[in-house]
């Protein structure tokens, strides 16, 4: 069973606080529509399936 998703419009209040950042009433909407975006993106990325023999690289070469 899986938690249900908090409220985006909640955690950018935390976050917000959490960093001490003053947002402006007409500026939140937006944030919030993008942390929506930002999460949905991260989402792909941490359930995309690995297999168990991938290792983390030690070094990071471009």
């Amino acid at each position: 069973m899986t938690e249900p998703s908090p409220d985006p419009a909640m955690l950018v209040d935390q976050m917000a606080a959490l960093v001490g950042l003053s947002l402006q009433p007409d500026h939140q909407p937006g944030v919030i529509e993008n942390f929506v975006r930002i999460t949905a993106i991260a989402q792909l990325i941490t359930e995309f399936p690995l297999p168990e023999e991938i290792e983390i690289a030690p070094i990071f070469e471009p």
